[in-house]
This record gives C-alpha cells, sequence and structure tokens, in this order.
C-alpha cells in the first residue's frame, strides 16, 4: 500500500524519522522557502541533489541564484557539503505558453473572480511534483522535498496539505515505489520559517538566506533591506518582511 503521509513535523521529529530514506531530491527555486529546506534535507539525510523548474517566470532571478546559494551552502557548512549531489534544472515552457499569471505575463498583481491571486499558476506544483517524481525513480531517491506552505500564502490550491497527501498517493501508485513527499514548512509562518533556519545554522545560515537568495516576484534584487532582497510591494516580499520583522521582535523579546 502506498505511504500517504506527508511530513511537516519539527527538524528534531524528522531527523529521528527519515528511517530507512537515504536519499532526497529537493525542489530548489533559490528562494527563501526552498534553501530552509535544502539546508534540512542536508541535515537529515546522507545524499541530496536538488532540481529547479524553468517556467518563463518573470522572478528568473531566483534561477541565476540558485548556483550561488548551492555553493554558499557547501561553503560555510562543510559537514554538510560532501551531502550536497547533483543539480538538474528542467524546462517548463508549457505554462508560459498557457499563460494567465503575473508570474509569467507582464501584468499587474490583481485578485481574480474565483477569488485568488493572479499569481496564481494553474497546475504548477502538480506538474513539479509528477516530473520530481519521475526524476526520483531514475535517480534512486526516495523522498521529495517542497517548501509548500498553507499558513502564510496566497490561497493557492497546489500548496495545500490534502494536495500534497493526495499527489503522494498518485506518485506511489503511478510509478509503484515507495516516494515520500516531505512538506517541513506546512504549518509555519515566516517568522517560524527564520525561526527553522537559525535552528538548522544559526546566524550564518539566516545570513545566507537574507543575502543570497531571492523571493520577490518581480525579480527585482537592486536593493537589499533588513530582510533581503526584493521590491518590497508584492505578496512575496511582503509576507518575507513582516514575518522577519515578526521573528526579531521575537528574539528580541527572549
Amino acid at each position: 500500500m502506498a505511504n500517504t503521509s506527508t511530513s511537516s513535523a519539527s527538524p528534531a521529529a524528522q531527523v529521528a524519522g527519515a528511517g530507512h530514506h537515504k536519499g532526497a531530491l529537493v525542489l530548489f527555486s533559490g528562494g527563501q522557502d526552498s534553501t530552509t529546506c535544502l539546508a534540512q534535507a542536508l541535515a537529515m539525510f546522507e545524499r541530496v541533489e536538488t532540481l529547479g523548474f524553468d517556467y518563463g517566470q518573470r522572478h528568473s532571478v531566483e534561477m541565476q541564484v540558485r548556483a550561488g546559494v548551492r555553493e554558499q551552502l557547501a561553503e560555510r557548512f562543510p559537514l554538510w557539503a560532501p551531502r550536497l549531489g547533483e543539480d538538474h534544472v528542467l524546462s517548463l515552457d508549457v505554462l508560459k505558453q498557457i499563460g494567465g499569471s503575473s508570474l509569467t505575463e507582464d501584468v499587474a498583481f490583481a485578485m481574480q473572480a474565483d477569488g485568488l491571486p493572479n499569481t496564481f499558476v494553474p497546475g504548477r506544483n502538480l506538474l513539479f511534483l509528477t516530473l520530481a517524481g519521475a526524476l526520483a525513480y531514475r535517480r534512486g531517491l526516495t523522498v521529495i522535498v517542497t517548501g509548500v506552505c498553507e499558513t502564510d500564502y496566497s490561497g493557492y490550491p497546489d500548496c495545500r496539505d490534502d494536495t500534497m497527501k493526495a499527489q503522494q498517493l498518485a506518485l506511489n501508485l503511478g510509478l509503484e515505489r515507495r516516494l515520500r513527499i516531505d512538506t517541513p514548512l506546512m504549518w509555519l509562518d515566516k517568522a517560524l520559517t527564520w525561526q527553522l533556519a537559525q535552528d538548522l545554522g544559526g546566524s550564518d545560515l539566516v545570513e545566507l538566506i537574507r543575502t543570497e537568495t531571492h523571493t520577490c516576484y518581480q525579480g527585482t534584487r537592486d536593493a537589499l533591506h533588513e530582510w533581503g532582497y526584493g521590491c518590497g510591494s508584492c505578496p512575496a516580499c511582503e509576507l518575507r518582511a513582516s514575518g522577519w520583522r515578526n521573528w526579531r521582535a521575537s528574539q528580541s523579546a527572549v
């Protein structure tokens, strides 16, 4: 029977629950969330590979910083370096061809009639995970790690826990493999995501994420804010900035 339990527990619980799983494939965009997930995977698994997708996104600067973030993780955390394996990038131009999203077209951010922001790219995460499953199959990896979250998010249906459970079941059945989808950020807000980075790698990891990663939907990278690079006004920047402020406030209160 396929395992349908996605993992989103605390770091200690996840390490204890790694079990027989030795290798993981991390969906790695070069942003805050996926870098935090990559760091956690490096702390947990013996072999970790990364996967990025070029789908014609306007914020393609994420793709440009990916290599540097990987290099910095290996350089600053030598215990993790031997575990960091190959990086893979797949092209998904079909998402840009379908269009209709402000992430793939030069249109202003707005809310749609269905209540979702037009930053929603229909089917994106479903395609990402399907291709990740195929690559994991070929690479002999049994865990797929993704930074989806339904705590601080824009309501995307393909980021929800129920979707991840269903996708895991589909991959297990369709590939006849016991693959596990890990979602370590599913129940964390952005402040807790900053805290997870602190727990995993201390101030060095927090600073790496702050200065090296990129999450802005506009792809703006001309000014370093206290929380990182970005335009400061798109939904991704607002979430990252508010999470930083809340996390710093919690640190000051201790």
